[in-house]
């Protein structure tokens, strides 16, 4: 199994965290966003992933070679494949909640905030840097506070997001508080967030995952 990966994509920090979480060996191929006009668009990876986007999980399936995108799509194959120490709770109900959670930073806060978004920004609206940081702090607070308040209201809240165990949710939220906080977001309205980060990055899975452990860090 090859995960490729940058060692800063909150993507990739996503797949890191449910792999190190479920026990799983995985070699790391470093594919850096910036260099050499971006690595991720050699058409050496492209034939593992022709959206040019990390991350890219690389398996062997029933005797065959497969190159899985998609940071949720492969915590679920993950999941499925590897169901000891699950990412999901057994519930349907609680599974579809714990997903909600997750596509909540994957689909609603990550996306607007992508890097391939922000140098769009840079190069063809001719924003300065502090803009750019304004829209990403704006964007980033807004879908944190409403992550805060879902936790808030919601008695299946544990130690985690989800119960006592850390889960899903959790392997997307860590990555995006590593980023707002490279940003500057104001965190300081998000307690149960902040708490259940600070919870977290105490344990192994989470130390390992982190961008500044990885091989290619700067």
């Amino acid at each position: 199994m090859q995960l490729y990966s940058y060692f800063r994509s909150s993507a990739s920090y996503r797949v890191r965290i449910a792999l190190n979480l479920k026990g799983i060996d995985c070699e790391q191929v470093p594919v850096h966003l910036v260099k050499n006009g971006g690595e991720q668009f050699s058409e050496l990876f492209k034939t593992v992933n022709p959206e040019s986007l990390v991350p890219a999980l690389v398996d062997d399936h029933e005797g065959q070679q497969i190159a899985l995108s998609q940071s949720l799509a492969i915590m679920e194959y993950l999941e499925e494949k590897y169901p000891a120490q699950p990412l999901l709770p057994e519930d349907i109900a609680d599974r579809a909640y714990v997903r909600a959670l997750s596509l909540a930073i994957a689909c609603d806060i990550h996306p607007i905030n992508n890097l391939r978004i922000l140098k769009y920004l840079s190069a063809n609206f001719a924003v300065t840097d502090e803009q750019k940081n304004a829209w990403y702090r704006h964007w980033c607070e807004l879908g944190l506070k409403t992550f805060e308040q879902r936790l808030e209201h919601d008695a299946r809240r544990g130690l985690f997001c989800f119960g006592n165990q850390p889960g899903m949710a959790d392997c997307c939220l860590i990555p995006q508080i590593y980023n707002a906080q490279r940003f500057q977001c104001d965190l300081s309205a998000m307690p149960i967030i902040m708490e259940i980060n600070q919870r977290c990055l105490e344990l192994d899975a989470f130390q390992r995952a982190a961008p500044a452990a990885q091989a290619d860090a700067e």
